[in-house]
């Protein structure tokens, strides 16, 4: 007997392309359009619940603020297809909530793909070498500067600093739950609970935070 998937999983993935030019946009719609599990949707078309696939050869406030409006605004989760990110760029990058990074130079099919199912479930994804830099970057910072100030007297529980350690590894929620003896449903929960009670972006921020205050390294 084949088991469902839950329709969770089951839910075609809305997304948006947006790129500066015609060219790069239609190579993203062409790679995209190779999978089922994506429902490409025009920039015109009003929604709230997908994901914006943004592409860019480096990071400038227009795209920055871009990025702001299109999580904070809109209310969707976003992909950031970039060639370069300078250090001094990192941490207003995963402030601004974006929910994957892809470099450009290795975003094929099934690594977009990746990237945007990720973004969708709220799992979070970025490239290995960017993780490093992130620990480096949040290590000259002084204490509190990735999180809210209001949040500063708020503690991590032993619960979520094993999630966030495990996350800052890059594991999934899949990998977690397995890591951990959890159902995935209760690593989201952790997840949420500790990032809408220090008013952090998203995983990557909350990994920040949790660097820089000791709770991992």
């Amino acid at each position: 007997m084949i088991r469902a998937e839950p329709a969770e999983r089951q839910k075609r993935i809305p997304v948006v392309v947006h790129a500066p030019d015609p060219i790069l946009r239609e190579g993203a719609i062409s790679q995209l359009r190779r999978h089922p599990e994506v429902d490409l949707v025009d920039e015109a078309t009003p929604h709230d619940d997908g994901v914006a696939l943004l592409l860019a050869e480096s990071l400038d406030q227009a795209l920055l603020s871009r990025l702001r409006r299109l999580v904070r605004s809109e209310g969707l989760r976003s992909v950031l297809v970039i060639s370069l990110i300078r250090e001094a760029e990192l941490l207003d990058v995963i402030e601004s909530g974006v929910g994957a990074i892809v470099w450009r130079h290795e975003a094929t099919s099934s690594r977009l793909l990746r990237a945007v199912t990720a973004a969708f479930h709220g799992d979070g994804d970025l490239p290995s070498d960017l993780l490093g830099r992130l620990m480096n970057q949040v290590s000259m910072l002084r204490p509190g500067a990735v999180a809210n100030p209001a949040a500063q007297t708020s503690h991590l529980t032993p619960r979520e600093i094993n999630v966030l350690r495990l996350v800052s590894e890059g594991m999934d929620t899949n990998e977690i739950a397995e890591k951990l003896s959890y159902s995935e449903r209760t690593i989201k929960n952790i997840m949420q609970g500790l990032t809408t009670r220090l008013n952090l972006r998203n995983r990557a921020h909350a990994v920040a935070y949790a660097l820089r205050e000791g709770y991992i390294s």
